[in-house]
């Protein structure tokens, strides 16, 4: 196996700039800035098999500077029963739109486990990694949440990387084991799937693995309860979920119907679902989770107890919006229940069905790494230092909570204030220097501050309310161009609380959905048909934690 790899090309000194586009050339300059540029920048030992318990190459402090990494977790191939593209498509397309890591994440499904599931397909992710050297390229499984609903299951490359994928998916995957109704039963062992993957990290049999969960509340079935069970289960592990799905093409006007909703969130609660959630969860606001967009929702109450869980934004890639390829055509007498892959695409003039975006094309995950390789990847999602937007909204976000003295941390991190000490957010903005997709130069209006207080364990595990978050800053920086930092003053600290950072190109919001005081301005869910993504885009950041 190969023990380095390539920079991506805005990191190498060896690629003048004139081959790189202007968001490259800003990222390089941010990389220059923060001392992190060329060699200082490169892995070492990334790709090669390491003890569970080797850390990174180096582990990051609260005061480094942090190299922002963008990403996808959840994009499909032919290995998957609903998809449509190769494993070499997705990498190439993933690096057309600047992506820098990539999770290939299939369904488990009958045919897919039948034909040997992660071990049948890994050649391909191998080959695709040669293929797309500057490119981390992850191999992943989308698991079915037995009584509930996907996850994104990962792991670091190495030499069970595979294996371990495969042993999961017969002992573990709701819907090969027929368990997908929500029982107390269904619960446990989706805990003990969480506990058997952290065993087999710590006995060494893979370098590292995690789990995210995918689309939370599409259906209604990942209920407040069980997000905490799989959280406590390991949270080294199961560290977040999506804040925002894929599929957010679903909903351009005049493309799949009067009924579509971004994130093909167009479901009705049914009887497994959870039924303390409003009707208002089944749809996406500004292309966001419920559970996400809410302030003073299911994400900060899990956030309100203290422990970090992130979010990211993912294309959830099967089939893209507008693309002409379509599925190829099957053999006679083959399906795929058996031979677990569909045929290769063929071009066509015409566009195809489809409610995606290519990885990277309009979602992105940026995870803060101090040096480029797999396990720093995993390590920054670990850590909760991540940020998601939509449509190229920014090109960076870095985000510093600073105490007296020296003191600080960063997203994802904790900050140990004294009672009454006053606290500055330092939020230094780079702003979109080229056209995004949509050919469109995206322009930031806003930046709030939302905030909370933590005070501990939820004492009802099924609550989804934390009803001391709200947004307590809102900055207006529409016009604002290039890089600038903005200083916040923070209120003297009563009590453990977090903040987390959110903004928008201003074009559509409104009262939140627990009430204008606490959220004056937030997404608002679009009119059903009428969502094109492109003029209602978003940023999410993760939380900072202060410590009494």
């Amino acid at each position: 196996m190969a023990t380095d790899q390539t920079l991506p090309q805005w990191a190498d000194p060896e690629v003048p700039e004139s081959k790189l586009d202007a968001q490259a050339v800003s990222r390089r300059g941010i990389l220059k800035s923060a001392g992190l540029f060329g060699a200082g920048f490169a892995a070492a030992g990334a790709l090669a098999p390491s003890p569970a318990s080797a850390h990174s190459p180096h582990s990051p402090s609260a005061d480094d500077d942090f190299a922002y990494l963008a990403g996808d977790h959840h994009v499909h191939t032919v290995y998957s029963h609903d998809a449509k593209y190769t494993f070499s498509q997705q990498a190439m397309r993933a690096a057309q739109f600047g992506l820098d890591w990539m999770v290939m994440t299939e369904h488990s499904n009958i045919g897919h486990a039948n034909a040997g599931g992660a071990l049948a397909e890994h050649a391909e992710v191998v080959t695709a990694r040669a293929e797309n050297p500057r490119m981390l390229l992850f191999q992943g499984l989308e698991w079915y949440i037995p009584g509930a609903e996907h996850a994104t299951v990962f792991t670091a490359p190495g030499a069970n990387e595979a294996t371990i994928l495969r042993d999961f998916e017969l002992a573990y995957d709701g819907k090969l084991l027929n368990r997908t109704t929500s029982t107390a039963e269904n619960e446990a062992l989706a805990v003990a799937a969480i506990k058997w993957l952290a065993a087999r990290k710590r006995a060494g049999d893979v370098p590292d693995v995690l789990v995210l969960a995918n689309h939370p509340s599409r259906l209604g079935i990942d209920s407040p309860s069980e997000l905490r069970g799989w959280r406590d289960a390991d949270p080294s592990i199961m560290i977040g979920m999506e804040g925002a799905p894929g599929a957010q093409g679903a909903a351009l006007p005049g493309w799949r119907g009067s009924n579509s909703v971004r994130g093909e969130y167009e479901n009705k609660p049914s009887d497994q679902s959870w039924a303390g959630y409003p009707a208002e969860a089944y749809v996406t606001y500004g292309g966001f989770d419920w559970m996400t967009a809410t302030v003073g929702g299911m994400w900060d109450a899990l956030l309100a107890e203290g422990k970090l869980f992130s979010i990211t934004s993912n294309s959830d890639n099967h089939r893209t919006v507008y693309d002409t390829w379509r599925n190829g055509d099957w053999p006679a007498g083959q399906n795929f229940d058996n031979t677990g892959k569909l045929p290769d695409p063929v071009p066509t003039t015409t566009p195809q069905a489809g409610s995606d975006f290519w990885p990277g094309q309009f979602s992105r995950t940026h995870v803060g790494v101090t040096r480029y390789g797999y396990r720093e990847v995993m390590d920054g999602l670990r850590a909760g230092r991540v940020w998601a937007d939509h449509g190229q909204l920014l090109d960076a976000v870095d985000v510093r909570l600073v105490g007296s003295g020296s003191k600080s941390a960063t997203l994802g991190g904790r900050l140990r204030a004294r009672r009454g000490e006053k606290l500055t957010l330092l939020v230094t903005v780079t702003t979109a220097s080229r056209p995004n997709l949509h050919n469109v130069v995206p322009s930031l209006a806003h930046v709030d501050v939302i905030q909370g207080a933590v005070r501990g364990p939820a004492a009802d595990r099924s609550t989804w309310r934390a009803p001391a978050t709200r947004v307590t800053r809102s900055i207006g920086v529409a016009g604002r161009k290039g890089t600038y930092t903005l200083r916040i003053p923070i209120d003297p600290v009563r009590e453990p609380g977090y903040l987390r950072l959110r903004g928008s190109d201003g074009r559509r919001n409104g009262p939140g959905l627990l009430g204008k005081a606490i959220d004056p301005r937030g997404p608002i869910a679009h009119t059903p048909g009428d969502g094109d993504p492109w003029l209602d885009t978003w940023f999410y950041t993760n939380p900072i934690f202060i410590d009494l």
